[in-house]
């Protein structure tokens, strides 16, 4: 098969915990390795992470593009009041309601990015699975 054949691939990238409450942390998940679109966020965090809505976090994964100064946001995990995360067990993060968030070029950044709001909670870092289909 060339290399336009119809492909499903999942990529695992292990992340860091944050273990400050106020702070955050921006991770290389990988480079894309076609143009290909999202089509699944997993997150496997190592504890459980229990939301709350004044102070919270915040965690994504980031399109940085080709040169690494994008911005586009593939998908959001709020961790906010009644939002939780159960160690060892995959947690979805949303996709972007926007189709083009979702479009990858070959040699695109793609980061993880986690983030405190208000004072923050911890992430206690884990595994993110992002599963992603050949355009």
């Amino acid at each position: 098969m060339g290399d336009t054949a119809p492909l499903t691939r999942t990529i695992e990238s292990d992340v860091p915990p944050v273990s400050t409450a106020g702070n955050d942390d921006d991770t290389v998940l990988f480079q894309a390795p076609f143009d290909c679109t999202v089509t699944l966020v997993e997150y496997v965090p190592e504890a459980t992470i229990t939301g709350a809505d004044t102070n919270s976090r915040t965690l994504s994964v980031v399109n940085k593009g080709q040169a690494g100064a994008g911005s586009t946001t593939v998908a959001t995990l709020a961790l906010t009041n009644g939002v939780n995360a159960s160690a060892y067990n995959e947690k979805t993060v949303a996709l972007s309601g926007t189709a083009a968030n979702l479009v990858l070029t070959a040699g695109d950044t793609v980061q993880w990015r986690s983030v405190h709001v208000g004072t923050g909670i911890t992430d206690p870092g884990g595994l993110v699975r992002v599963t992603l289909s050949r355009n």
